[in-house]
């Protein structure tokens, strides 16, 4: 857990006017004739389409710079991003541009926001001003304690989900406004006692964070959204505080932020910027909606299009534009990407009969440009997910091409992935107890050292010859080990060890995988992760990479090598 920090300077008093006269800075000799257009828009409700590629960034930050230089005062600015690293790049260069401080400004995430303001006003609704905020790890601890003191056995059935899982329903729920049982019915359909525990779970969860003054990420906005509806003083000093609400990746708000922007914005003093073709996070909360209907809630909506693209080559763009082209009318905003990069060669569509061809093109073509001259850190190969790129990682690595992931770990270093294959290692060789205590500790109140005594009383067990090490794991002597809470996963455990020791003896290592995937890990995936759909996707690409192994060994070897 941390403090917030307050910055009172920020966010308290009545907006002084600019004290400090603005360097004169020639907008439309900087900008584009897009980009001026949407700087320098009159005062009114304004959405600004900037497409991929456009300078969006560059406009929101010159947009700022020129009511600053129209005399607006930097305290009566709002804008929210939705990184902190955004916000930080934009006030930094409103700073170089204009020479005012950037503390001057209100500007982060719609979270980071929603601290302050909950330092303000959270004793209206009965959150005392020293809250403490709550990271992940925080909340998903303070869940898992709620839950088990409320059903002390709702964990050792198997089916039920962990904590984790059940604050994402919770969470998912207060960003899109609705009801938890009503995403709980959608994760888990026909499940009534299920669904009625989450529920009070949940209830439980908001009673015992605002009786210990403790608020996580969500309450942060909804909360916010709270003093605002009910409290007028915070909405009339917000909305009197603001002249000019800035909202960057407008696409991406969910309608509980778009709600919050309302509330402040309800003299129209707003600028959105956003790209309806660019909204990825539907699975988090983000909805389209929100920046379709954006004129509807804000008559007078000035739209401005910026669509001259500094990224891509002409013939990219073409492809990209047929592409949008394609979309519903009605359900969409019109927009045509312009080039500005000079001409390259037409973007190639090639298909391939599976992954490792794939790899093998995409290898060759990285070796082609390497031998014409040009540096590996010079190339960038994309793909939409992790699982996508395995095979690409096992080339390069294969083939000693240095790479570096910039996003997310490396394919095999990815817990759940280390998981499944620390159970294949332990088949393959039982003396590999860094294998066996990697799963083993992943079932309830089993540690290492419990785990290691374990593992000790099994080989003592295998010592009169009778039996092999993974048999000895269901011995009598082994289960009085086993901790009560973790027998029934035990149980399926060692079934899921049996099964992969009898298909490496008789299967190809793609049906040993397939094996391991189905057992025990399975449920294990499934009941602690919230994204497990795109973990088992990781897990189920190892069938594929299997196939090319004639042992399970030697697949072993490879994920090292």
């Amino acid at each position: 857990m941390y403090d917030y920090e307050d910055e009172e300077e920020d966010i308290f008093g009545t907006p002084p006017a600019v004290s400090s006269s603005v360097p004169s800075i020639d907008f439309e000799k900087e900008l584009n004739q897009d980009q001026f257009s949407a700087v320098t828009a009159p005062d009114c409700p304004a959405l600004v389409l900037a497409g991929a590629g456009s300078g969006k960034t560059r406009t929101l930050t010159y947009r700022v710079a020129y009511l600053l230089s129209k005399g607006v005062s930097p305290e009566a600015i709002l804008l929210l991003t939705f990184t902190n690293k955004a916000s930080k790049q934009m006030l930094s260069r409103v700073e170089e541009l204009t020479g005012i401080a950037s503390q001057r400004f209100l500007g982060g995430t719609f979270h980071h926001v929603g601290g302050q303001v909950l330092r303000l006003f959270g004793d209206s609704i009965s959150l005392p001003r020293n809250f403490t905020i709550l990271d992940d790890g925080d909340s998903d601890s303070l869940l898992n304690e709620i839950i088990r003191d409320l059903d002390p056995d709702f964990f050792k059935t198997k089916e039920n989900p962990k904590a984790k899982p059940i604050k994402g329903i919770i969470s998912f729920a207060r960003n899109i406004m609705t009801d938890v049982n009503q995403v709980a019915k959608g994760r888990y359909p026909g499940n009534a006692d299920l669904l009625s525990k989450i529920e009070n779970f949940a209830s439980f969860y908001q009673k015992i964070k605002l009786q210990r003054g403790l608020a996580d990420y969500d309450d942060l906005l909804v909360y916010w959204l709270e003093i605002l509806e009910n409290n007028d003083e915070a909405a009339t000093y917000y909305q009197n505080r603001f002249s000019h609400v800035l909202v960057d990746e407008y696409q991406d708000v969910n309608c509980l932020q778009a709600k919050i922007v309302d509330k402040i914005a309800y003299k129209h003093q707003i600028m959105a910027v956003g790209d309806d073709a660019q909204c990825i996070y539907t699975w988090r909360g983000a909805d389209l909606d929100q920046i379709l209907s954006f004129p509807d809630r804000h008559p007078g909506t000035k739209i401005f299009k910026i669509e001259t693209n500094y990224r891509s080559s002409p013939e990219i763009l073409k492809l990209a534009n047929d592409i949008l082209k394609s979309r519903a009318t009605e359900g969409s905003f019109s927009k045509e990407l312009k080039p500005s990069r000079p001409h390259q060669d037409l973007p190639l569509v090639v298909p391939t009969m599976d992954a490792y061809q794939q790899a093998d093109f995409v290898l060759s073509k990285v070796q082609s440009l390497y031998d014409s001259g040009v540096h590996y850190d010079d190339i960038a190969i994309l793909y939409r997910a992790h699982f996508h790129a395995m095979e690409l990682q096992v080339e390069l690595s294969r083939r000693g091409v240095p790479f570096v992931i910039t996003s997310g770990m490396r394919f095999f270093e990815q817990a759940h992935v280390k998981d499944l294959v620390a159970q294949l290692r332990f088949v393959a060789n039982p003396k590999d107890l860094t294998a066996f205590f990697r799963f083993a500790c992943l079932l309830p109140k089993v540690g290492e050292k419990t785990a290691a005594k374990i593992i000790g009383i099994a080989e003592k067990y295998t010592l009169s010859g009778q039996c092999s090490l993974i048999e000895a794991l269901e011995s009598k002597e082994v289960w009085a080990k086993v901790p009560k809470d973790a027998k029934e996963d035990w149980k399926e455990l060692v079934e899921t060890l049996k099964n992969i020791a009898i298909l490496t003896a008789t299967a190809s290592p793609a049906q040993v995988v397939e094996g391991a995937i189905g057992g025990w890990y399975q449920d294990y995936l499934r009941s602690t992760y919230e994204n497990w759909p795109r973990r088992e996707e990781d897990l189920e690409s190892l069938i594929d990479f299997a196939t090319k192994y004639e042992n399970l060994a030697e697949m072993l070897s490879q994920l090292v090598l």
